[in-house]
């Protein structure tokens, strides 16, 4: 049964506004290994966020089409994106895009914006990897205090 919990850790980490600021502390907190949680949850995000820095142009059309059938302009998370692009420029986009707006609008924004795909790569890569650190030790000193106050 764990081995299936690690395996939709690494699923929902895959999945775009699921992401490790959700899925780590909830493997953490059902009890998995932190190791494993924080080893797949980054493994997952980073896996689809390559896969959309490598397919950028196919997604970029896949999501004007999408845009045009609904109507809309532009998805919500891309004016947030735009300003933290504007003030702080692909390392503020990529380090602030987890909890902000997410690591693949992020990646998609900053591409958008003529970044590189390499910088793209290197820089969400240390966020994702800086974050799970965040999350994973967050949540286990947090859960670990919590534990304390009730046993004591």
């Amino acid at each position: 049964m764990q081995l299936m919990e690690y395996a939709l850790v690494f699923i929902a980490a895959a999945i775009p506004w699921m992401e490790i600021a959700l899925v780590i502390p909830v493997g953490i907190v059902r009890g998995l290994s932190p190791f494993w949680v924080m080893f797949l949850g980054f493994t997952g995000n980073m896996l689809t966020v390559l896969m959309l820095i490598v397919g950028y142009q196919k997604v970029e059309e896949w999501v004007k089409k999408q845009l045009d059938k609904t109507g809309k302009t532009q998805l919500k998370q891309t004016e947030r994106a735009r300003t933290i692009m504007n003030k702080y420029g692909l390392p503020g986009l990529a380090l602030l895009g987890p909890v902000f707006i997410g690591t693949h609008i992020a990646a998609f924004i900053g591409l958008s914006f003529g970044a590189s795909k390499q910088w793209t790569t290197i820089w969400l890569a240390i966020s994702i990897g800086l974050w799970t650190l965040i999350f994973g030790i967050g949540t286990m000193l947090g859960f670990d205090f919590f534990l304390q106050k009730t046993e004591g």
